[in-house]
């Protein structure tokens, strides 16, 4: 195996044109680079025998030093053909320059006669970018450069027809533009953990829920201001421009939320850190609100590019599925391929007319990054989910251990003991707990090592972070599942557990009766299954539980800033009240109270609760005399959330808060006073309008229920009062800015095993 060379193979635009240029038509180029900060996020592909590995890069150079740390997330990736709006076959010869030239003018000029005649729509007439000359700066700084180096993205790395310079064809220009800057710093990067060879963090997530990456990537390159200029000199506005990009659908909610937080807090950091994660290609789904409640649809992040990728055509891994065991000296698996090579497309069947037969493998093997989370309600749900993950696991080990076998050419002789020394896997919740039978094979059936030397390279290496003790959250995989797929690593499974079970009888007697709920099988005969989270705790030397706040209180007597800070505060309010109005048609006063609750729809997280009591305060409000509804507080209440598409009693409560809008929102009586939302499809650009506008936010998830919570961190920090139970961040939160400022919910975690176990007696509480 081989790992990529230590720079992308993407050259840096060149100022001169090539003295013979061919443009083809479905040329299918997949530039994969998400860049933001001084972190690489880079996608690894795995595949065999396909022209396939995508990066993802991201950095963040917010105090960039070519000395200092790059962090890179890779993904692995199922390369795709893409039709570009070329031409096939058509060869400009020596001396392009200035026919070619000619040629852009006389477009140019056809469509600045289309603009003239009205028919030019959202865009930039051509005679405005014309005037900024089309040269490459691929290191600008200065507005007049980056104009320059945007226009020649437009021209030189046209995706588009070339008769307009709107702004889609802008985004993907200046996307390009910052890409530039940001992949020679990679490079730097790249080539310097290659000389130093740091310990390394290896983050396997499968969500990462990232947002817009343009607004990143220039903010942290401190150039915002001068892309600002730059787009004015074009005729256009920044926040036009941001607002083209679509969410990079790789997540959904706090699960791949922390793990961008956390990639970005490393980059802060300077801490040498890489990411692993799946390409999803529909991604979870996005949210649209009918009359009948939530309707799921394909995300269309990818439905023409991204400018941030970069496709890496020599990373590629085989990853192995299903097959049988057995013992002999190359430790024979069946290899199925998550991208089908031409040699797995059947011409004969495809011209016999069988045409879906012919495909079957490729088809299967885009099953694999199609959708995060499938629905797993059948067989073939799970065994898609659990290829997923593993598919994730597999790819991931095998590059990171090719990094360690590369760093180590031409230096001393090395011993596997020292892996652990520079490879630490973090392991974020349980979706890629694989990564432990998985590197146990690969250093014993690949590496050698015997089962004790591969057992404490693995127990030295792995790290597992925690999120929630939802049982559905803690995967039970059903072991006749696991057997058929991976029969291998049922086989290392059943070993560690065997082992685990002879320690505890020999050193920890006072743990013998518990046995049975904290061994890794469970071999009920009804239903075996595999429990991932026990894997995760017996097989990792750290688990991990952070939390952390920062104190405001020097600032809680500062009238400036508070002035300042009620002035931000109604401009958000006004900007949210306008996209309010833009995505869902209902007009809110910016001057009432916004009352918040986002976030991922589940009946632990009591959205139910929140919008019974609702019903509550518009049933109160309709009592009231007419003179009494003016003393209240008029109060605007905010749910939004994704419901998944097959948890009906979830998908009932999205119905239910839309429902109770229709009737308040409808109510002249009531309306001045009280107004139901639901925001549709949220996701991190939405989060970025809701919750700088909020003014209260409802964290009221059952006591126990959350290992952290994210968003009432942001919450917080914008200057949001919180109603919420004693759960997760909340209560740092509370311990932070003080119990007279935290609005307490319900019980504590300490009382909801006592309460439970009351009404199981039969004890009922009267609540008045």
């Amino acid at each position: 195996m081989q790992l990529p060379p230590s720079s992308p193979s993407l050259a840096t635009p060149s100022q001169s044109q090539p003295s013979n240029l061919q443009i083809r038509r479905n040329s299918g180029e997949l530039r994969t680079a998400s860049e933001r900060n001084e972190r690489g996020l880079e996608t690894i592909c795995t595949q065999r025998q396909a022209p396939a590995a995508t990066t993802i890069v991201t950095n963040d150079t917010d105090h960039y030093d070519s000395h200092k740390v790059n962090h890179e997330l890779e993904q692995p990736e199922t390369a795709r053909q893409i039709s570009t709006d070329s031409w096939l076959g058509f060869v400009l010869p020596t001396g392009i320059n200035s026919a070619y030239d000619c040629f852009i003018l006389q477009v140019l000029e056809m469509a600045a006669k289309v603009e003239a005649n009205g028919g030019g729509s959202g865009g930039v007439a051509p005679a405005v970018y014309t005037k900024v000359p089309a040269v490459a700066h691929p290191l600008a700084e200065k507005p007049e450069e980056i104009a320059s180096n945007i226009n020649y993205h437009a021209q030189f790395s046209p995706h588009f027809s070339p008769f307009k310079f709107e702004l889609e064809q802008a985004f993907y220009a200046t996307a390009e533009s910052a890409r530039d800057r940001l992949i020679t710093q990679w490079n730097e990067t790249y080539l310097h953990f290659h000389k130093v060879d740091p310990k390394q963090t290896y983050y396997l997530s499968m969500e990462y829920l990232q947002g817009r990456a343009l607004t990143n990537a220039i903010g942290n390159l401190k150039i915002q201001d001068a892309y600002a200029d730059a787009f004015r000199k074009l005729g256009l506005e920044l926040e036009e421009i941001t607002e083209q990009e679509n969410d990079a659908a790789l997540g959904n909610g706090g699960l791949g939320r922390l793990a961008s937080c956390f990639l970005d807090s490393m980059a802060t950091l300077n801490l040498p850190a890489w990411g692993y994660g799946l390409r999803y290609r529909y991604g979870l789904f996005k949210q649209r609100i009918t009359r009948e409640g939530q309707e799921e649809h394909a995300e269309d992040w990818l439905e023409k590019f991204s400018p941030w990728e970069v496709v890496r055509h020599d990373i590629v891994y085989p990853v192995r599925f299903f097959g049988h065991v057995e013992v002999n000296p190359n430790g024979s698996l069946r290899l199925w391929e998550a991208k089908a090579s031409a040699e797995d497309f059947n011409l004969f069947l495809f011209n016999d007319g069988q045409h879906e037969s012919a495909a079957v493998v490729h088809s299967r093997a885009q099953q694999i990054c199609a959708v995060l989370y499938p629905g797993d309600a059948t067989g073939d749900g799970k065994l898609l989910r659990l290829k997923q993950q593993f598919f994730l696991c597999s790819a991931s080990l095998q590059d990171l251990i090719c990094r360690f076998k590369e760093r180590r050419q031409g230096k001393r002789p090395w011993k596997w003991s020292e892996f652990p020394t520079k490879v630490a896997v973090q392991l974020n919740d349980t979706h890629p707990t694989l990564a432990i039978p998985e590197l146990m094979r690969l250093l014993m059936d690949e590496e050698g090592l015997g089962w004790d030397d591969a057992w404490d390279v693995t127990s030295r290496t792995i790290a597992y972070t925690n999120h929630t003790v939802l049982p559905e959250a803690l995967e039970k995989w059903p072991q006749p599942v696991m057997w058929k797929l991976l029969p291998r690593h049922m086989e290392i499974i059943e070993e560690i557990d065997k082992r685990f079970i002879a320690m505890i009888n020999t050193t920890r007697l006072d743990l013998e009766s518990k046995i049975p709920s904290i061994r890794i099988l469970d071999n009920n005969p009804q239903k075996p299954v595999v429990r991932m989270a026990n894997l995760c705790v017996v097989s990792s030397h750290s688990i991990l539980f952070q939390y952390g706040q920062q104190s405001l209180r020097q600032f809680a007597d500062n009238e400036h800033l508070q002035a300042e800070w009620l002035s931000a505060k109604m401009a958000n309010k006004q900007r949210l009240a306008q996209y309010i109005l833009q995505v869902t048609g209902v007009t809110i006063d910016p001057n009432s109270l916004f009352d918040i609750q986002v976030k991922r729809i589940h009946e632990y997280k009591r959205q139910l609760l929140n919008i019974l009591g609702v019903v509550y305060r518009y049933k109160k409000l309709k009592e009231m005399r007419p003179e009494e509804r003016k003393n209240t507080t008029p109060r605007t209440v905010m749910t939004g959330g994704k419901a998944f598409a097959t948890y009906i009693n979830a998908k009932r409560i999205v119905r239910l808060v839309n429902d109770v809008a229709d009737v308040v929102n409808n109510d002249p009586e009531v309306n001045s006073y009280l107004k139901v939302v639901f925001v549709p499809n949220y996701n991190v650009s939405v989060a970025e309008m809701l919750i700088p506008g909020s003014e209260l936010s409802q964290h009221i998830s059952i006591a126990g229920m959350e290992a952290s919570g994210t968003s009432n961190m942001k919450f917080a920090l914008n200057g949001c009062l919180i109603i919420g139970t004693l759960d997760g961040a909340n209560v740092e939160i509370r311990e932070e800015i003080g119990e007279e400022n935290f609005f307490l919910l319900g019980a504590t975690a300490d009382d909801v095993p006592r309460l439970r176990k009351e009404r199981e007696n039969g004890l009922v509480l009267s609540v008045s």
